[in-house]
């Protein structure tokens, strides 16, 4: 299962170091709820070596504001406390194309 970001969590998280994969969602948005599953089963996937998990923008917005986030679903991609501005993905996606992204993310 997805990590659940939060305002309070996130910055920390993304801090760490560690590689980091946060998918920008509302329960509001076909795209995001299709591709749900999907997010869940690449965070089992790389569980360990990369944190993946969803932003709720409807429950939370400081992230989604700072990283100027216009629709949805977006993902963005951080390793060593940096955003990978190169990696950012915007609407619905294929597990093959998350995959390879975060493959290029666990490759810098």
């Amino acid at each position: 299962m997805a990590f659940h970001f939060t305002d309070a969590n996130v910055k920390e998280i993304i801090a760490s170091g560690e590689p980091v994969v946060i998918d920008f969602w509302a329960t509001w948005c076909g795209p995001c709820v299709n591709m749900s599953p999907t997010i869940d089963e690449v965070a089992k996937e790389y569980e360990g070596r990369v944190t993946v998990g969803k932003y709720n923008i409807e429950e939370e917005n400081d992230l989604s504001m700072e990283y100027r986030i216009m629709s949805i679903p977006t993902i963005l991609f951080f390793k060593n406390g940096e955003q990978i501005r190169d990696l950012r993905l915007a609407g619905s996606q294929s597990k093959a194309t998350l995959e390879a992204q975060i493959e290029k993310l666990l490759a810098l």
